[in-house]
């Protein structure tokens, strides 16, 4: 079993930017397909980024395209999410998830491993 540990969420201003890091404990977990989602308060947990295992396809949604970019570190066993040009509606817990499936996927279902979550506040 793997265990996925996120961190660099934190307080900041709309307008600016912050990058969370994944670490996972296991040095297979470069094998496998990764992703980015998010809850906020009352809401649905949603897709965010997803990143192929050798890192040469990378997928985004529709709220965070253009301003959000997802990145590997396989010999780190690490996995990033670079978010820029933050706002307010950006604010939610940001859970990392490693995919078994052979493809990648944005669907929740497709994901069998889970982070704690980091939260990111954006302050108007």
């Amino acid at each position: 079993q793997v265990q996925l540990v996120e961190s660099g969420g934190g307080l900041v201003q709309a307008g600016g930017s912050l990058r969370l890091s994944c670490a996972a404990s296991r040095r297979t977990s470069s094998r496998y397909h990764m992703g980015w989602f998010r809850q906020a308060p009352g809401k649905e947990r949603e897709f965010v980024a997803a990143i192929s295992w050798g890192g040469s396809l990378t997928e985004y949604g529709n709220s965070v395209k253009g301003r959000f970019a997802i990145s590997r570190d396989n010999a780190k066993n690490t996995v990033y999410l670079q978010m820029n040009s933050l706002k307010p509606e950006d604010t939610a817990v940001y859970y990392c998830a490693q995919s078994s499936s052979t493809v990648m996927t944005t669907r929740k279902a497709g994901y069998d491993y889970w982070g704690q979550g980091t939260q990111v506040t954006v302050s108007s």
